[in-house]
């Protein structure tokens, strides 16, 4: 009988824009979305769904075993930087904040937060990122840390 690893480990991943402006409209911002779908095959990173904002980010994932949370962070914040730069999605240079908020989620609650990130639209009518992160790191357990450099 041979050996194998499993896992399900969904994460709500959550980055903002430098100085968390909205950097990008929302042609750009659908951009942003395909292409991480489509890195997130391409890197063997099951997404559930994501959702770009003009000053944000919402992924739901299930991280393999054989990335960290930090390098997977890295390669979806590093890699679609580069591609906004690349493509020329907005004016000047692009580039996220940061760090990076990241959240685990029961398996039993997937579909209530793949619900929640779809409806991004809808919930930033009424709260700002900033807002939204803090409400995050408050309900599971973390301290807010004010930024000094964004």
């Amino acid at each position: 009988m041979s050996m194998h690893s499993y896992s399900r480990c969904w994460l709500h991943m959550v980055w903002g824009t430098l100085k968390r402006e909205g950097m990008l409209d929302k042609s750009a911002a659908a951009k942003v979305s395909k292409y991480l779908g489509d890195y997130s095959v391409a890197k063997g990173i099951f997404m559930k769904i994501n959702f770009v904002n003009c000053d944000h980010v919402h992924l739901l994932i299930d991280l393999p075993t054989n990335l960290t949370i930090e390098s997977c962070a890295q390669l979806f914040k590093g890699s679609s930087s580069h591609w906004i730069n690349e493509m020329e999605l907005v004016l000047g240079k692009f580039g996220w904040a940061r760090g990076y908020g990241v959240f685990s989620v029961s398996h039993s609650q997937v579909g209530e937060v793949a619900a929640y990130i779809a409806n991004q639209e809808e919930h930033h009518r009424g709260k700002s990122f900033s807002e939204e992160l803090k409400l995050f790191v408050s309900r599971y357990g973390l301290t807010w840390k004010e930024e000094v450099n964004r």
